[in-house]
């Protein structure tokens, strides 16, 4: 068995927290993961809501029967350089960093009842090779791990674009340095397709990745949309299908770990997770760097294209049955 869960700001174009839950509970998801949010005093990142906003999300969340799977936090999507490299990206010092945003992040999580938490790996300056940041992305990432740990929670470094970890080759290598049981890998093949990587490429990264796996984001995209070169224009990819329909691989990942799921299982539990998520993030009517939407209607075609393809390769999961309906409850 995997536990679904979902990044439900893709619900709502007005990140509406009843639109995106109640959405997310009527398509049979019981766990979410949580990003952008807007709880009746505009949209915030959940890591910027006030403790009475924090408290509306977790009365919403009850309402609607919803746990949340992890914290889709931006942590680690900042400039590892204080150097102008003609993009926007912030850079923030990182005892300040520590002090602030994921002092924030781990608090969050706490008040949310998640033990896990994504994050990113930093920006190298833009046309630099990111093998030559390894070593300094390691060394913040190690602080970020050990105050999470510390707090109980485990840390999910996910491979993306233009980052330090942008493949497995990168990944790999921080995790290795990094060295600490809190810190796993978040999947996500279509963050490999963008990059000009081939099916069967990223299949076999899959199989380097997977000893160190903590959970799977799912979206997929069918072609590269100017492939090539170090640097991928994110605010441009257009291409983005339900699971299955695209090059990113998710019928071979979904295969093998149906063959390995045991070995994922017994890991994760070394580390304090219960069970293995699949976090669909569909992006279907549009995705950039820091988010993306899909609408309820593409939220619910991206679940069920998720869902036939589990069932194709024998992966077990649950949705909301009649068990898990708050009754007689209104706002």
């Amino acid at each position: 068995m995997v536990l679904l869960s979902g990044f439900c700001d893709e619900i709502s174009a007005s990140k509406n927290v009843d639109e995106q839950f109640s959405v997310a509970a009527a398509v049979g998801l019981t766990h979410v993961t949580l990003r952008f949010v807007d709880v009746g005093s505009g949209v915030k990142n959940v890591l910027n809501l006030t403790q009475p906003e924090q408290e509306i999300l977790v009365e919403r969340l009850r309402h609607y029967g919803l746990q949340v799977a992890s914290l889709g936090s931006p942590i680690g999507k900042v400039k590892l350089v204080d150097v102008d490299d003609g993009t926007t990206n912030a850079y923030r010092p990182q005892a300040e960093y520590l002090m602030d945003e994921v002092a924030r992040a781990i608090r969050l999580c706490e008040v949310l009842g998640t033990r896990r938490i994504r994050g990113f790996s930093f920006y190298p300056p833009k046309g630099r090779a990111p093998q030559d940041f390894i070593e300094e992305a390691a060394r913040r990432l190690r602080e970020i791990v050990e105050r999470c740990a510390d707090a109980g929670l485990v840390f999910g470094l996910e491979v993306e674009a233009n980052l330090v970890g942008q493949n497995a080759d990168c990944l790999l290598e921080l995790v290795q340095r990094v060295a600490h049981p809190a810190m796993v890998v978040v999947f996500d093949g279509a963050n490999l397709v963008t990059q000009g990587f081939e099916t069967e490429q990223i299949v076999s990264q899959w199989h380097r990745l997977m000893p160190y796996l903590g959970w799977i984001h799912v979206k997929d995209y069918r072609r590269v949309h100017e492939a090539g070169g170090n640097w991928v224009d994110e605010e441009r990819l257009d291409q983005f299908v339900p699971a299955g329909e695209g090059e990113s691989g998710y019928r071979e990942v979904f295969r093998d770990l149906r063959e390995s799921i045991a070995d994922v299982q017994t890991n994760l539990q070394q580390r304090g997770l219960a069970e293995l998520v699949i976090d669909l993030e569909p992006h279907l009517k549009g995705g950039g760097q820091f988010g993306g939407f899909s609408g309820p209607d593409g939220f619910g075609v991206a679940l069920r294209g998720l869902t036939k393809l589990l069932d194709e390769e024998k992966l077990g999961y649950r949705l909301r049955g009649f068990g898990d309906l708050i009754v007689g409850q209104s706002r």
